[in-house]
């Protein structure tokens, strides 16, 4: 049986995120992808970038087995680390040694507007304590500017999200911002994507 999850989205804005993730990844390493979901992002990210070692993780098992069939799939086996049953909200995350001493950056794609605000707190403070100077933290999805949406499909949007869970919603980039800056992130960069999301850059400093 083929377990493979598909999210039309994931091939809509993949090569647009790829195209940055180009020119602020590093050379070698591991890259940490939080909240993985179906695993399409990650089997793509793996292949474009063939010199990092792309880590997924998800706390739904019906995501994981999608993430390991994609995997498959793309006869990624040999290369792909098998996906991590990680919460965020459960600290520490459940990381080997060898995944802490070689991770080099954290990858999160939308997420933070489908679950509780205390997960981006708690992402941001664990990305904090295992990221090293100058390594990122690489949030894409739908921000509120300004406490403004900057678009309307983005406010139906929220309003859908708000409905389906009162705890979930578009969040408004500074707010995210000041938990990075609680947690010893400064916001490098932003960039903004197709489909009005953007790609947030937080840059550790210590």
């Amino acid at each position: 049986m083929d377990e493979r999850i598909f999210f039309p989205a994931t091939e809509r804005n993949r090569d647009a995120i790829a195209d940055v993730l180009s020119e602020v990844l590093p050379q070698s390493g591991i890259v940490l992808e939080i909240a993985s979901g179906s695993g399409e992002h990650g089997v793509i990210f793996q292949t474009r970038f063939p010199n990092l070692y792309w880590q997924t993780s998800d706390p739904n098992p019906s995501y994981r087995k999608s993430i390991s069939a994609w995997i498959g799939h793309q006869g990624l086996s040999n290369k792909m680390p098998e996906p991590i049953d990680l919460d965020v909200e459960k600290t520490p995350w459940p990381l080997s040694l060898e995944l802490r001493s070689s991770l080099k950056a954290i990858v999160c794609i939308n997420m933070i507007h489908i679950s509780p605000w205390k997960c981006t707190n708690a992402l941001f403070k664990e990305a904090g304590n295992l990221l090293k100077k100058n390594q990122v933290l690489i949030l894409y999805g739908p921000f509120k500017i300004d406490g403004e949406h900057i678009s309307e499909s983005n406010f139906r949007f929220d309003q859908t999200l708000r409905a389906r869970n009162s705890l979930w919603g578009v969040r408004d980039l500074d707010a995210v911002s000041e938990i990075g800056t609680k947690n010893r992130f400064n916001k490098r960069k932003i960039v903004h994507m197709p489909a009005n999301n953007l790609l947030v850059i937080f840059e550790l400093k210590k």
